[in-house]
Order: structure tokens, then C-alpha cells, then sequence
């Protein structure tokens, strides 16, 4: 009996299937008809119906298939007749368009989301590690704790910078090429006041010569306490007795200012910067030799190594003005040492950035409550300063007693006022 539909029979087409198929072409290269499972009724059909004896419709349950484990993706797929590799657009995010042989579709959205997420993650962890790195480095070793009698604190902050004559380190070939001689111990070389505030930083020498009373004191060592007699000496002298919190407390004593945080570089430490950027480019108006510190500068726009660099800021012999002068050139000097070194050359270069950072950090001292944030605010504050954004000066002088020079005392109190108040300064110097 046959039981094809409109007098089909399994011999008559084709599209023959099962066994005892005399097709030359082989049963697998065949599309198999669709079978859709368990049809409702109004289902459109697209295909021929099934036999009576193989549609499940007569009364017959199909039995449940097992999935033996597999994922049921894979049967369905095969019970909708679909061929593996066929078919476009099937949601599964691939490409089979001529000539792409089904590779993904790339996907820039994620690749560039995750690409700068690692960017961010390894910028955080590089920052957090150089800040620990050169916050270890920082030698904390000056306490302005022991500073007594202090003036009350203003507006704004105050840096005492001081560079000192310090050999630490050095070697006796480091010495002789860098002239600094073999003096034990250390003493000021130079020494600024440094406001940075709301109304631009201002920068003031002090001149280490300067006339200054020596005032009641605890010392940094042995805690005990020596009375003020109303002595007289040089600024640079309070150092050389009592170290840093002696110098802090006698500025502050003969200035009436607040120092807020106290920054002390040596010899070496000085050249070893200036040498890591790659030296600082100067121009010097006038040529000058000294043969004390080493120097031999010709006129016009040079830039300056390490050895260089100490020697031009060491110089005073070869000027009229003699420590006055040196001062001018130092505050010249640091300010555009400052402006050159934060550039983005330098700070986004690790190659120049680190060793820069390590040469200053290996030599400086800072006072105990002095951190990163507040050494790199100083450091900009020193670049607002070449940057027409403030002002250097000198100590106002009115006189000198002998070689001692004397502070101009209306001139300081103005000065003194409009610093605490963060004011514009108007007071010129020498």
C-alpha cells in the first residue's frame, strides 16, 4: 500500500533516502526533510507531510530523546535539518561572509575598553610604587619641634631652603673636580625664604652675611635650654653651632615670619640633578672668573653640567656686590633649574624622571612633618617664580656693620605683614 501522499513513492524521485537508494550521490550530501517537532495545529507547513505511518500524529507518543550529555543547542539544531557551516546572520557573533571562512567579527568596543583599563591599572600602580619608592628616600631628620618661641603662622607657606657645604658622599677626586675643598663638617652656602600663597610665590635671599642676634635656644642634641645674651654674628654662623633648628629658630626670631617646612640640599646632591636632566641651559649677561669655586663663564647662552652649575652658584669673589650678587644668581639659577626639570620631557620620561628624582632625594633633608605633596608644591612654587607668576628679591639691607650687613627693619616689618597676610608684595630688595 502506498502510503505517500498525491502517489508518491519511495522509489520515485531524487530525492530518495534510507537504504536500498540506487542514487549515485551519496546519502549524506542530501538535505534531509525538516521535521518540526510536535506541530499545533494551523502550523504552515513548508514541506510535504509525513506518511501516516511516521507522523506521530497517529496516536503513537514519541519517546522523550535523550540528550546523552550533549548540549541541547546541538539537537535542536540538528532536528531543524540545519547544516553545520550554513546559514548567515545566526546571532553567534561570527562572519560568513565571502572570503572570511567564519572567523569573529572583531570586537574594538571591548578590545579598546579593556586596553584602557590596563593602561589606568598599570599608570595607578606605577604611581602608588614611585610614591612609596621616593617617599622612603625622603631623610626626615630635622624636628622644628624644638623650635621654642615660635611667631604665630600666617597665610600661606613658608620653605626655609638652604644649601649647605655639605661633602657627604663625596670622594677626594669629587672634591677637587668640584672645588669644594675639605672642610669637616657643613655650613650654609645659601639660604632662601620661599612664600608660596593665593597671590603668586615669592622668593627672598637671605644673605649669609647677614647681622642677626642669636636668641634664647634648645639644643637639637642635648635638650638644654641656653639663654639669649643679645649676640651678634652671621646667619650662617647659627648653623654651624646648632645645625637646622637653631637656624629656623634665629629666622624666625630676627624675621617675626613662621617657617613652615625646612629643605637642606648638599654639594653633591646639587650636581647629581642637574647632571640627570641632561644640564640647565643659561644665559649669562657678562663673562666671569673665579678661581676660588672653579668658574669660567663666558658671556651669551650656555648650558651648564653639574660641575658647572655648583661653580656658578658658589661665585661671589668676582662680583662688586659680593654675596649680594651671589644671591641674585642662585635665585636665578634654582628657579630655572625648577622650570626646566618639570617638563613633560623629564616627568614622563622614567629614564630621566627616576634618576633625577633619586639624585635630589639621596642628599636632601627635610624636617619630620615635610611629605611629597608638600616638596612638590614647593618645587612648582620655585617655577612660579620664572614663570611671571611671582617674584624674587633680596633681604632688604640698610647698612653693614664691618662685613656683617644690616637687615632694613621698616622694609622687613612691610614685608613680614604682607607675607602673613598673602598679600602682593610690594617691598623691593637689594
Amino acid at each position: 500500500m502506498n502510503e505517500w501522499p498525491n502517489g508518491w513513492s519511495g522509489d520515485q524521485s531524487g530525492n530518495r533516502y534510507g537504504h536500498g537508494s540506487g542514487s549515485a550521490e551519496p546519502e549524506g550530501a542530501r538535505a534531509m526533510p525538516r521535521v518540526q517537532r510536535d506541530a499545533g495545529p494551523g502550523y504552515q507547513r513548508h514541506e510535504p507531510p509525513l506518511p501516516p505511518s511516521m507522523s506521530p500524529r497517529r496516536g503513537a507518543a514519541v519517546p522523550p530523546q535523550q540528550s546523552q550529555g550533549y548540549d541541547d543547542a546541538y539537537d535542536n539544531g540538528y532536528n531543524t535539518g540545519q547544516v553545520y557551516g550554513g546559514g548567515r546572520g545566526g546571532g553567534d557573533g561570527y562572519d560568513d561572509g565571502p572570503g572570511r571562512g567564519g572567523r569573529p567579527r572583531p570586537r574594538w568596543g571591548k578590545r579598546i575598553k579593556w586596553t584602557v583599563i590596563t593602561l589606568v591599572a598599570v599608570l595607578a600602580v606605577t604611581s602608588v610604587a614611585t610614591y612609596f619608592w621616593a617617599d622612603g628616600k625622603l631623610r626626615r631628620k630635622v624636628d622644628l619641634s624644638k623650635v621654642i618661641d615660635r611667631p604665630v603662622t600666617g597665610d600661606g607657606t613658608n620653605y626655609l631652603i638652604v644649601g649647605s657645604d655639605s661633602r657627604e658622599g663625596m670622594s677626594a677626586a669629587d672634591k677637587q673636580k668640584l672645588h669644594t675643598g675639605s672642610a669637616e663638617g657643613k655650613r650654609t652656602d645659601s639660604m632662601m625664604i620661599l612664600h608660596d600663597g593665593s597671590n603668586g610665590p615669592t622668593l627672598i635671599s637671605l644673605p649669609r652675611d647677614s647681622d642677626v642676634e642669636i636668641p634664647t635656644y634648645v639644643g637639637s642634641d642635648s635638650g638644654k635650654k641656653y639663654p639669649g645674651t643679645g649676640r651678634h654674628t652671621k646667619l650662617n654662623a647659627a648653623y654651624a653651632e646648632d645645625g637646622p633648628e637653631l637656624l629656623t629658630r634665629t629666622v624666625e626670631f630676627n624675621t617675626k615670619l613662621h617657617i613652615d617646612h625646612y629643605v637642606e640640599i648638599g654639594f653633591a646632591g646639587f650636581a647629581n640633578i642637574v647632571d640627570a636632566i641632561g644640564g640647565v641651559e643659561m644665559d649669562i649677561p657678562k663673562a666671569f672668573k673665579d678661581k676660588s669655586s672653579g668658574a669660567d663663564f663666558p658671556a651669551g647662552k650656555q648650558t651648564l653640567n653639574g660641575q658647572q652649575a655648583l661653580a656658578f652658584v658658589r661665585t661671589r669673589h668676582a662680583f662688586a656686590g659680593q654675596d649680594l650678587d651671589r644671591t641674585k644668581n642662585q635665585q636665578k639659577f634654582l628657579a630655572t633649574l625648577a622650570s626646566q626639570t618639570a617638563t613633560p620631557g623629564t616627568v614622563l620620561n622614567p629614564f630621566k624622571l627616576y634618576p633625577t628624582m633619586s639624585a635630589g632625594l639621596d642628599t636632601l633633608i627635610v624636617d619630620k612633618d615635610m611629605g611629597l605633596w608638600s616638596l612638590g608644591n614647593m618645587f612648582f612654587a620655585m617655577k612660579g617664580v620664572t614663570g611671571g607668576e611671582g617674584k624674587s628679591m633680596n633681604m632688604p639691607i640698610s647698612g653693614s656693620t664691618g662685613g656683617n650687613l644690616v637687615w632694613d627693619k621698616a622694609k622687613l616689618r612691610q614685608l613680614v605683614q604682607q607675607l602673613n597676610n598673602d598679600e602682593k608684595v610690594t617691598v623691593s630688595g637689594n
